[in-house]
């Protein structure tokens, strides 16, 4: 399957606390006393013995974050959160990394849905699709939707993200005993390793929990801070879970003015699960990702598009962009790090980074563009995600 979204991912999460190539913490000049330099010495000769280069020199940073916590007399509890936080997000990532090459969706929903509800057989058969594209599948470990995720995909082909709760949310059969079963102490850390690791979401009916994360993600792509992926919300034939929650959204917060009308592509709400993986796999027919560079939009493509294509995403995505046109190159000189990324090709252009709902469309109208090795795409399936 295609290389992993990792990269991409981490740049954009918590508005760039964490990134490959912005330091998250720089210390004033007045703190950089001969004291602190001979500290920073001690630091580098430590961090040497494990790694080297821009790896190096993020590791340092927070181990000079780190020592500030002792400098600035930070309490227990708060020492406690932090460093449980870090732990949990190490060996999370020590997990994942194994499987880093291959595409993951997440499955979020009720974990009150019975064994012998259309909604549960839904889950299952969904997550046993997807997996047969080579897919794996995440979900938050215990039971109901999220039970029968896990046993459609089996406990190889899946991760489960278990939360420590006082009730209700201990792990699922399927995934019990599970290397990839990883338990969170904080919610926090559940859904950043949720967003960071996955490349589509699966909504199914549920509480307010399935609703926080749903919202979460709709937030962060919304507000550009994660990057866009597909959001498939799926009910059982003639159900009006999601039908309902879609009323609200059209007739309440777009009636109002509270959210833009664009911003209902950033979903699908859909009964047929034929229909929501050709929504997922459909999303990267040609595209693969995309990074910001300064204030142009960098997409990465398997596959170059004719002239015509371009000048026909340039008529039609007009209105989205500040300034010149879309154009089609190579990897630019800022992203000499992505040596992983560089055969892609890439198309270039100066969005307003307020319309991600256009971006949306964009993509989909990339993924249906006439290539230099094939025809155009079929458009079916190109309605607004919200429709």
């Amino acid at each position: 399957m295609g290389t992993n979204n990792y990269d991409h991912k981490f740049d954009f999460l918590i508005g760039k606390v964490f990134t490959r190539r912005n330091v998250c913490l720089q210390f004033p000049r007045r703190d950089r006393s001969m004291k602190e330099k001979a500290k920073d010495t001690r630091i580098k000769s430590l961090v040497s013995e494990v790694a080297t280069g821009r790896q190096a020199e993020l590791i340092e940073d927070m181990i000079a974050t780190a020592l500030c916590f002792g400098k600035d007399k930070t309490g227990l509890g708060d020492l406690k959160l932090y460093s449980r936080s870090l732990r949990e997000m190490r060996y999370a990532a020590s997990v994942f990394q194994k499987y880093e090459g291959i595409r993951k969706v997440a499955v979020f929903g009720s974990a009150r849905t019975s064994p012998d509800a259309e909604e549960y057989k839904l889950a299952r058969e969904f997550a046993r699709r997807m997996v047969e594209f080579e897919w794996m599948v995440i979900t938050g470990g215990g039971e109901g939707i999220m039970g029968a995720a896990q046993e459609g995909a089996g406990a190889e082909q899946s991760f489960g993200l278990n939360i420590r709760l006082p009730f209700e949310q201990r792990a699922n059969e399927w995934i019990e005993g599970d290397k990839k079963l990883i338990n969170f102490r904080y919610f926090f850390t559940r859904k950043l390793n949720f967003v960071k690791e996955t490349h589509a979401f699966a909504l199914f009916p549920g509480g307010f929990g399935t609703h926080d994360e749903g919202c979460e993600v709709l937030t962060l792509i919304q507000t550009g801070k994660s990057p866009i992926v597909p959001i498939v919300l799926l009910d059982r034939p003639n159900g009006h879970y999601w039908e309902t929650w879609r009323r609200f959204v059209v007739n309440d917060l777009l009636d109002q003015k509270l959210i833009s009308p664009s911003d209902l592509n950033l979903f699908k709400v859909t009964h047929d699960i034929e229909a929501a993986i050709a929504e997922v796999l459909q999303f990267y027919r040609n595209f693969h990702s995309y990074r910001w560079v300064q204030d142009r939009m960098v997409i990465r493509i398997n596959h170059p598009l004719t002239t015509k294509a371009i000048e026909k995403l340039n008529a039609e995505f007009k209105a989205l962009l500040v300034s010149d046109c879309i154009v089609q190159s190579g990897a630019l000189p800022e992203e000499v790090d992505d040596t992983h990324l560089a055969h892609f090709h890439r198309l270039v252009l100066v969005p307003h980074r307020r319309d991600f709902g256009t971006m949306r469309l964009l993509i989909d109208a990339i993924n249906r563009a006439a290539t230099a090795t094939k025809k155009a795409l079929p458009t079916e399936g190109s309605a607004p995600r919200g429709v």
